[in-house]
C-alpha cells in the first residue's frame, strides 16, 4: 500500500460514549450540560464533528431518553460555536444473556426495542449525522452481545436515510465493511458513504497496523473515512490514520488518560490530535468544508 497522506484532516470528539467510565474520571460529562459544554469545547479546539451519547444525569449511566438528547443538541445549536452534530443511534441493542449453563431469559442490562424505537431520537433532534453499528459482535463482558441484524440494520439505515441524516458507519471487522457495501448496493444508504473504523474494541478488529490496513483497503474510494483506537494508542492512530489518508477521532468515550496518570478532558485530546496532524505537515479543516466534502444538510429540529 503507497502512502497516501490525507492533507486535509478532520477531527471527530467522542464526547461521552457509553462504557462504565462515569466513575473513573470527574471529566466524562455526565448531564445535558455537562455534554453539550464539552462538545463545545471540543469544536472550539477544533473538531469539526462532535459524536454525543447522553447520560442519566444522575447516575451517569448510558441513556436514550429523547429529553436529554433533545437538550444536548438545542444546547449545542444555541451557542456561538459551529459543529457538525453526530448522535449515537448504538442504544437498543443491548443483549445480556443469563449465563453460560442457562442463557435464556436475559438478564438485566439488557435493552432490546424495535428499529423505528432505536432512531426515535434522530428524528426528533434531525442531526446532521449519526452512527450505525454494522454488525452484531461480542464485547468484552462476558454475556453481553451488542445486537445488530441485517434486518434492523436495512430498517434503521432506510430510516435515517429518509431523514436526510448521514449515516456514519461504525465498522468494528472487516465483515461490518462487507454489510455495509451491501447496504450502498441495494440503495439503502448512499454510495458517498462515511465509515468510522473502530480499532482495538474487544473482540472486533484489533489494533494492529496489518489489520488495520485490511480494513483501510477494504474501505470503497468514493466513501469518506475516519479511525481510532482506545485508550494508550488513541494518539498513535491519529497519525496511522492521517497517514493512511482518514480522519480522526479522538474523545473521552475512547480514551480517558492524556498522559500517564493524567485524565484529560475532550478539549486537551482534540488539542493533541491537532498537534500531531499539523506536525505531519496536513491541515485541520472545520464544520463548513466538512458538510461540503460528506455532502451534509444542516437542519434544525421539527
Amino acid at each position: 500500500m503507497p502512502l497516501a497522506m490525507n492533507r486535509e484532516v478532520f477531527i471527530t470528539c467522542a464526547i461521552t460514549g457509553s462504557g462504565s467510565t462515569q466513575d473513573r474520571s470527574p471529566h466524562v460529562p455526565r448531564s445535558p450540560e455537562q455534554i453539550a459544554n464539552s462538545a463545545i469545547a471540543a469544536a472550539k479546539a477544533g473538531a469539526a464533528i462532535v459524536h454525543c451519547h447522553v447520560r442519566d444525569p444522575e447516575t451517569g449511566k448510558p441513556a436514550r431518553d429523547l429529553k436529554l438528547y433533545r437538550e444536548v443538541t438545542d444546547r449545542i445549536r444555541q451557542s456561538d460555536t459551529d459543529v457538525v452534530l453526530n448522535l449515537t443511534a448504538g442504544m437498543g441493542g443491548d443483549l445480556v444473556f443469563g449465563g453460560v449453563e442457562q442463557p435464556l431469559p436475559p438478564v438485566s442490562g439488557t435493552d432490546l426495542v424495535g428499529a423505528t424505537e432505536r432512531v426515535a431520537h434522530i428524528a426528533e433532534c434531525r442531526p446532521e449525522v449519526c452512527t450505525l453499528d454494522c454488525g452484531t459482535m461480542n464485547f468484552a463482558e462476558a454475556d453481553y452481545v451488542a445486537t445488530n441484524t441485517p434486518g434492523a440494520l436495512r430498517a434503521m439505515g432506510g430510516m435515517m436515510t429518509e431523514l436526510g441524516v448521514k449515516p456514519e458507519i461504525e465498522a468494528f471487522d472487516t465483515g461490518h465493511l462487507w454489510f455495509a457495501k451491501q447496504l450502498v448496493e441495494e440503495g439503502i444508504l448512499k454510495a458517498d458513504a462515511l465509515v468510522q473504523l473502530c480499532m482495538g474494541v474487544p473482540w472486533g478488529a484489533p489494533d494492529d497496523l496489518n489489520t488495520f490496513l485490511a480494513m483501510v483497503n477494504n474501505v470503497p474510494d468514493s466513501w469518506n473515512w475516519s479511525g481510532f483506537s482506545l485508550g494508550r494508542n488513541q494518539m498513535p492512530y491519529v497519525a496511522a490514520a492521517v497517514l493512511a489518508g482518514g480522519n480522526v477521532r479522538v474523545g473521552l468515550e475512547d480514551n480517558l488518560m492524556l498522559d500517564r496518570g493524567v485524565l484529560a478532558t475532550n478539549e486537551q485530546l482534540v488539542e493533541r490530535a491537532v498537534t500531531i496532524i499539523q506536525n505531519l505537515g496536513a491541515k485541520v479543516v472545520g464544520p463548513e468544508i466538512v458538510r461540503e466534502r460528506l455532502n451534509l444538510t444542516k437542519q434544525a429540529p421539527v
